[in-house]
């Protein structure tokens, strides 16, 4: 069966990354935490740059954690990243999550963070957790829900964004509003006992604000998602660029505030 892939809409820009290396186990994947223990055998799923990966390796030590990711130059970053914290019990692997490279039953837990949006076939994605999933284990996963974002002021310039966003994202393949989807996904792949439940990230310190801004900004014009913006014919490079310029100006807003909604499974295999 050929694999079902999709092209991640963000690419692994700088700015990409800058918002990836934040995420920790609390900030986003607090639903799961209070499921693990040390002991645990845990699959970390599009792992990224490994710091939510290094965190659940700590909560599960002495048990192991596997990260897989699609892309071998991230994995080397997030070994390097869980070496300095001294972490010993975790493995990097390049996997599609279509086709995890795994025997069944494989796992204690199966996690994945913001992974769904950005896959051909979700369905198949989490069937394929299950199967790696050991029968009674933990399958998790957390998604953003780009539609139901809201932020203020309400300035017409980030209606823009989140319109195209959510256009070059289903060109790509994707779901942006995969987060309202989860619970629906997992009862198709077969799950059954599901705890389904929602989150959220929320900036509007000044620093938080500034940085939300600041990576959405550089995002939008020097990421392969701006490349594919322009070569998909969804925007052109001025458009990018006002954008980009709405970005900075909302965030030196002193009363901007912004929320990013999430929706989380945790499912029994």
């Amino acid at each position: 069966m050929p694999k079902e892939t999709a092209v991640y809409t963000h690419g692994h820009h700088e700015s990409v990354l800058r918002s990836h290396r934040w995420r920790t186990a609390a900030n986003s994947a607090a639903y799961l935490i209070d499921r693990l223990a040390p002991g645990l055998s845990v699959l970390d799923v599009g792992c990224g740059p490994g710091t939510i990966t290094a965190d659940l390796a700590a909560l599960v030590a002495p048990g192991r954690v596997t990260a897989v990711d699609t892309s071998a130059e991230v994995l080397s970053g997030a070994a390097e990243a869980t070496a300095e914290r001294g972490l010993d019990n975790v493995e990097f692997t390049v996997a599609d999550v279509h086709d995890l490279d795994f025997p069944d039953d494989s796992f204690d837990v199966v996690h994945a963070h913001q992974v769904l949006q950005h896959v051909g076939d979700p369905v198949r994605a989490l069937r394929e957790m299950r199967r790696v999933c050991r029968p009674g284990g933990i399958v998790a996963a957390r998604d953003s829900d780009y539609a139901a974002m809201a932020w203020y002021p309400e300035v017409p310039g980030l209606d823009d964004w989140l319109g195209l966003y959510r256009r070059v994202a289903r060109g790509n393949g994707g779901e942006p509003d995969a987060g309202r989807r989860l619970l629906s996904w997992a009862r198709r792949a077969g799950f059954t006992d599901i705890t389904p439940s929602a989150g959220s990230w929320c900036f509007a310190t000044p620093e938080s604000r500034a940085w939300w801004s600041g990576l959405w900004a550089d995002r939008t014009v020097g990421s392969a998602y701006a490349e594919r913006a322009v070569s998909g014919g969804f925007a052109s490079a001025g458009d990018l660029a006002a954008i980009a310029d709405v970005w900075r100006e909302w965030g030196a807003r002193e009363d901007a505030w912004f929320m990013v909604p999430h929706g989380e499974i945790l499912c029994r295999a």
